[in-house]
């Protein structure tokens, strides 16, 4: 494994996305055991696309322009379906005091479809991982499994990390409902701008 191939995983998952902002988001307004769980659900929501690197799907996506818009287009009605919820708070950013089953698997289902409908991610697995994968044969199977699974574990610490730092003024926030209201507010025009530079991303 280069130093290379590491700091660029760095770099790629250390950058703010969707899923580092939804984590975030979490932690701020459920505290760090959701916002742990928010990274693990975004770490999960990559395994579609390294499973679609391996079997060739990727390839379809790079070769087809309808279905790479599908999928980008379903990933922009998703970020600006989030940005309305937490605009009207009534979505992702909604303060909880507890954390009731069906708040659990909300936060879940929705880190796996941030980046389940991330186009990027499949492009990154295609394009990326195989510079760094020296063998042919089955062994290349085995390389790209074990690269992937460094990415998906830099994924989760370093969202772990962000969660846990927003958990961290958790209490300012919460007892500021002014705070708390412009966060809101910058977060979903954060989602909304996510949205509009991914309608305009191509291959």
């Amino acid at each position: 494994m280069s130093v290379a191939f590491l700091m660029t995983c760095l770099v790629v998952v250390a950058t703010p996305g969707t899923g580092a902002l939804y984590t975030i988001g979490t932690g701020l307004t459920r505290g760090w055991r959701t916002s742990t769980l928010a990274a693990f659900a975004c770490t999960l929501g990559t395994v579609p696309h390294l499973l679609a690197a391996i079997t060739g799907l990727a390839a379809l996506l790079q070769a087809s322009g309808v279905a790479f818009t599908i999928l980008k287009y379903a990933g922009v009605a998703y970020l600006l379906y989030l940005a309305w919820t937490t605009w009207r708070d009534t979505g992702t950013l909604t303060v909880q005091t507890g954390d009731p089953p069906a708040s659990t698997w909300r936060v879940i289902g929705s880190g796996i479809t941030l980046n389940l409908l991330n186009p990027k991610l499949t492009l990154f697995f295609f394009a990326f991982l195989p510079q760094f994968v020296a063998t042919q044969g089955p062994g290349a199977v085995v390389e790209m499994l074990w690269l992937s699974s460094v990415f998906m574990a830099m994924t989760f610490v370093i969202f772990g990390i962000y969660g846990i730092a927003a958990a961290a003024i958790r209490d300012r926030v919460l007892t500021r409902p002014s705070v708390l209201r412009v966060l809101r507010n910058l977060f979903a025009a954060t989602f909304a701008a996510l949205a509009a530079r991914l309608a305009v991303q191509t291959r």
